[in-house]
């Protein structure tokens, strides 16, 4: 039976869905820009081959393209580009992506998300095409957004990108109340939020959880424990023990704490001479005010923040309208009487979220939603 002919459309959003895939390897470490792909692939007759291939570097720079060209060197001439974002059009001390591809004398350049950054936005393909490069925009457009949503997020929003992530049981309780913390979930699901710690710039839980569970809120997969979040802990009244694991890890993995105007300043500095960093807050109505709390966060170039908190800390999260996605892991076994309900499980979640993918993890069940305005 003969076979379709592979289009150029097919081929586009193969190595497109490559640059994504290669993207995902610096999330989390790219400082305050995104961690985007790049592919320098030729065609010389024999079918398309990869000849660079880049990401941003850690610390932000340099962007990925700068890396892709150098890997591919003379090759680049006449190859195409695929960058899973918008190539940056605003000079530095080094010049713009968008100029260093015409440099190097590619002929096109597929690109997938547009960058909201008003320096670029649209003027990176401007200069592509004014120096006669073909450009093809929005191939796999929604994925490579959805990769970098924390960055688009932080761009037009001024806030981190949050997600929620819960562990419930089969009959949606987060825990027994009074009982500290319960697993619910097995070890394959564990490896896995250890993997979206790793992946997050930031992850926050409230004291509550911090006193009940003494929690590290590191990456604790094989050699991944330099890619451990920034550690975050909504305590007003500062009565984070400093015997406290997170304490005791703050000179390694970065600890603030949300700390209200009135916090006894005596506990603050016991914190603060343990390596802890306080963070002043707002609050209303009694409480740390989230938004403006979640802007300080963005100004220090945290674009992604995981919470991973208790009942409470997601409910606050949620009433307010801050979550933009939610990580649901769900156990196989009932909790039952005295449990703590979920603020969000089957049934009881909010419209305006989307389920955009299910997994099993184990015996765990997963399923992620994004908010859909």
């Amino acid at each position: 039976m003969p076979t379709r002919p592979v289009s150029r459309d097919d081929v586009d959003r193969r190595f497109m869905a490559a640059a994504i895939r290669l993207s995902r390897k610096h999330l989390g470490l790219t400082g305050t820009n995104p961690s985007v792909g790049t592919l320098i692939v030729r065609d010389d007759g024999q079918g398309p081959y990869v000849v660079g291939s880049g990401v941003t570097a850690i610390g932000g720079r340099p962007h990925a393209e700068t890396e892709a060209l150098a890997e591919a060197g003379a090759l680049a001439c006449g190859a195409t580009a695929y960058v899973t974002l918008e190539p940056c059009a605003h000079h530095g001390r080094t010049p713009p992506c968008a100029e260093a591809l015409v440099s190097a004398g590619v002929a096109r350049v597929v690109g997938a998300a547009t960058d909201p950054d008003g320096r670029v936005s649209g003027r990176g393909y401007a200069i592509l095409r004014r120096a006669g490069i073909a450009v093809t925009e929005g191939v796999c457009r929604d994925a490579a957004a959805d990769q970098m949503r924390g960055y688009l997020t932080r761009s037009m929003k001024k806030r981190p990108e949050v997600t929620l992530k819960l562990a419930i049981s089969a009959d949606g309780m987060l825990g027994r109340s009074g009982e500290g913390q319960l697993s619910i979930t097995g070890e394959i699901a564990r490896h896995q939020v250890h993997l979206m710690r790793a992946e997050s710039d930031a992850i926050l839980i409230g004291i509550g959880t911090a006193l009940a569970d003494d929690p590290e809120l590191t990456c604790r997969l094989p050699g991944m424990a330099h890619r451990s979040p920034v550690r975050i802990v909504l305590d007003g009244a500062a009565r984070l023990p400093v015997n406290s694991r997170l304490v005791a890890s703050a000179r390694d993995v970065p600890l603030l704490l949300a700390a209200a105007p009135d916090a006894d300043p005596a506990r603050l500095d016991a914190l603060a001479s343990a390596g802890a960093t306080t963070l002043g807050t707002e609050l209303y109505d009694g409480r740390i005010a989230l938004p403006e709390l979640l802007e300080d966060l963005s100004a220090r170039g945290i674009a992604t923040l995981m919470v991973e908190g208790g009942a409470e800390v997601a409910r606050a999260f949620l009433d307010e309208g801050l979550v933009d996605r939610i990580g649901l892991f769900q156990g196989p076994s009932e909790i039952g009487p005295g449990g703590v309900l979920a603020p969000v499980h089957d049934g009881a979640i909010d419209t305006t979220f989307t389920m955009i993918r299910e997994a099993r993890f184990g015996d765990d069940l997963y399923r992620e939603y994004v908010r859909s305005n």
